[in-house]
């Protein structure tokens, strides 16, 4: 902590503030939530005053600060943007005005994305009454770096231009990846001499060929949807679940979950995800690479514009119970460009994923750069 600045507690910097208002039935009421983790306030759906319990609803403005009694713990301690002013909480949400000549709401906001801030926020919540809520006069306990007013708001100028910087940087690294898988789905789909083929012609479904046993455990792969492609999962014990059997996957496999292909979840089996398990509700195939290209099935199967026709092959009333069978995938039938047009698009694709798993290190490098420099910014060394 920087030495010339005071380290006090929040009641003398805010203050608990109330506006509350008899919900009318008829009258709809605008909500509020609070993420944890310092993430910020956010709106729910609204409500109408019939659909309340409370007697009473607290209106906030933008400025104030608002915490979750149960989840403060967790960080749930927010400051209201100016577009959600005038929206409502329950007394749930206790609400508190920053002194003006003190604090600055955004000096705040800031502060509540700080491990200091979410860890003092759990010592007030322990052994307090209704399940480690956090009492108003326990939340003004926290202690809170506070400089001058000036030094305040010439630090958050800082950090918000940093941060922007980190966001700016994300949004164009998210173009680049988007560009590069544009261009892989414009060769493939653009081919000017494509095959309509089964999928039966170039993959073979491969049978369970792991024996479960309760006292061993098994690293699971699962498959995102929305074409973000195969993933490793959790470590199970075979106590955890009633398989009998398990598929061990191998790189250049495809596989997707039966119940959620229609939505995206298909995808090669890469080779960080060589060797991890999945069950029988996720058929596997192994492809005939004499006729398809493990890369030409990973970018068609990952192109948005191709699962409605997917969901066509779904079996299933309740949409959101639609599974797309091995025997109707089989059937399936996908343009397959001539092997020399796969080659290229292999060729592309494999420095495509290159520069992703470069992309996936300067994420968590992004990831750190914020925490470091609020961390710094409340030492005093911004």
């Amino acid at each position: 902590m920087h030495n010339n600045w005071p380290l006090v507690p929040l009641r003398e910097a805010a203050s608990p503030i109330e506006r509350p208002d008899v919900p009318l039935p008829g009258t709809v009421y605008r909500q509020i939530g609070v993420r944890l983790w310092g993430q910020g306030a956010y709106e729910r759906e609204p409500m109408d005053g019939s659909e309340t319990k409370y007697s009473t609803l607290s209106r906030v403005e933008a400025g104030d600060i608002v915490v979750n009694k149960i989840w403060a713990r967790n960080g749930s301690v927010a400051v209201v943007p100016e577009a959600l002013g005038g929206a409502y909480v329950s007394g749930e949400f206790p609400t508190f005005i920053p002194a003006p000549r003190m604090l600055d709401p955004r000096w705040f906001h800031w502060f509540t994305k700080t491990p200091n801030c979410w860890e003092q926020c759990d010592e007030k919540s322990r052994g307090t009454s209704g399940k480690n809520r956090i009492r108003p006069e326990q939340f003004l306990a926290i202690a809170i770096p506070l400089p001058p007013l000036d030094e305040q708001q010439r630090i958050v100028a800082r950090i918000e231009a940093l941060a922007a910087k980190i966001q700016e940087a994300r949004g164009l690294r998210r173009e680049v990846l988007s560009g590069c898988d544009d261009l892989c789905r414009s060769i493939l789909l653009h081919d000017a001499t494509p095959a309509p083929t089964p999928m039966r012609a170039l993959v073979k479904l491969r049978e369970p060929d792991v024996t479960v046993h309760a006292d061993e455990s098994y690293d699971f792969a699962g498959v995102y949807c929305f074409g973000e492609g195969v993933f490793r999962g959790q470590r199970k014990s075979g106590m955890e679940f009633a398989y009998a059997r398990l598929t061990r996957l191998r790189a250049g496999d495809f596989v997707y979950p039966k119940l959620m292909a229609w939505e995206g979840a298909l995808g090669v089996v890469p080779p960080e995800c060589e060797g991890l398990v999945v069950s029988s509700e996720f058929p596997v195939f192994e492809i005939d690479t004499a006729l398809a290209l493990p890369e030409t099935l990973d970018v068609y199967f990952r192109t948005p514009s191709v699962w409605p026709t997917l969901a066509g092959a779904s079996t299933g009333t309740n949409v959101r119970r639609r599974r797309l069978n091995p025997a109707n995938f089989l059937e399936f039938e996908m343009p397959l460009p001539p092997m020399n047009s796969q080659r290229k698009l292999s060729e592309i694709k494999r420095r495509v994923d290159a520069m992703k798993r470069l992309q996936a290190v300067t994420t968590a490098e992004f990831d750190a750069l914020l925490p470091s420099i609020l961390d710094r910014a409340f030492r005093g060394k911004l």
